[in-house]
């Protein structure tokens, strides 16, 4: 279906998007630092807001879903300010993740 590329470096929550996304039917990579815009190849980017700068990953060219811990508001008013498209607690992205994409990718 979509490439997605994933910017998680904790290897355990790394896996679980990877699998969730994977059997979704997704081609699925999985990166421990945003990439540069030169080497940027997704349809879509799903990452740790604890681990990217968000306005860095908002300026590259394919929708993203950022998520972070629920009681980390400064993380998540930074990617809503960066204008990210989804912006999601880590526990609603480990419930909807294949959904979410979905929503974007349509």
């Amino acid at each position: 279906m979509a490439r997605v590329l994933a910017v998680v470096p904790d290897l355990m929550l790394s896996s679980k998007v990877s699998a969730m996304l994977g059997a979704a039917g997704h081609e699925v990579t999985v990166v421990s630092k945003a990439p540069t815009s030169d080497s940027f190849e997704a349809d879509l980017i799903v990452c740790d807001l604890e681990s990217v700068d968000a306005v860095e990953i908002a300026s590259l060219p394919a929708p993203v879903i950022g998520f972070y811990s629920h009681v980390d508001i400064e993380t998540r008013d930074a990617g809503r300010d960066a204008g990210l498209e989804l912006v999601i607690p880590r526990s609603r992205m480990a419930r909807e993740l294949p959904d979410l994409a979905a929503r974007l990718l349509a």
